[in-house]
């Protein structure tokens, strides 16, 4: 059991391969060594948002280079953008993947975060790492350090931020007010925790919790 694995090649620690979308593997990472779990965390890149096309064939690929040294292996990846090639992968390959269309959905559920959306469509939303991350994975990657003018070219239709707060403290409280002044809207706090990332953890890495295949939820 370690929070993140070793690279691929060594001797894993435990038995089941957790591969884990980089903006999430740390939080993950604790959930699995508080519950004890048996559980190697392999994580990809959480750029690879910025590009979810690629998402699919990473997965693809990082889970046959582990899958013969592992007694299963799972993805830590909610649709996240792919459209549904992921899930192409998962039955490919005989993997279970986190429920929900992004890593929203874990944090929030999928019933909380629609209506937030319901009441005002123009939601921009964050997460923790997102928070502590924008300035490089917001900002420099949509060029807005070096042409701000484009800023209401890509947010002009949103209306608010919304930071779901995993373990929220003063610095990233602090963070998520400047992320959302740098894009000019209103910001609102919601206190989501991290009991839903370890309710679809555990249905994802429990073995009784589904049978082999997807597990996405309609």
């Amino acid at each position: 059991m370690v929070e993140v694995a070793a690279p691929v090649g060594e001797v894993p620690a435990g038995e089941v391969a957790l591969i884990a979308c980089g903006a999430i593997a740390q939080p993950c990472g604790r959930i699995v060594q508080q519950r004890g779990w048996s559980v190697d965390i392999h994580p990809l890149p959480p750029l690879l948002h910025n590009r979810p096309d690629l998402i699919a064939g990473e997965v693809e690929e990082l889970a046959l280079q582990l899958r013969p040294r592992y007694s299963s292996v799972a993805v830590a990846y909610a649709d996240c953008g792919t459209y549904g090639a992921l899930d192409s992968v998962c039955a490919r390959l005989g993997l279970r993947r986190l429920a929900g269309l992004h890593c929203y959905d874990v944090f929030a559920g999928q019933d909380r975060l629609a209506a937030f959306f319901s009441e005002q469509p123009g939601t921009y939303v964050l997460t923790d790492f997102l928070v502590r991350s924008f300035a490089r994975t917001v900002v420099a990657e949509l060029g807005l350090d070096r042409y701000p003018e484009l800023r209401d070219t890509y947010f002009g239709n949103y209306t608010r931020v919304v930071w779901l707060a995993q373990e929220p403290d003063a610095e990233l409280a602090h963070l998520a007010s400047k992320a959302a002044d740098c894009l000019g809207l209103p910001l609102t706090t919601v206190d989501v925790g991290t009991t839903g990332l370890e309710r679809e953890l555990t249905t994802l890495l429990h073995p009784t919790a589904a049978p082999i295949g997807c597990i996405a939820k309609k």
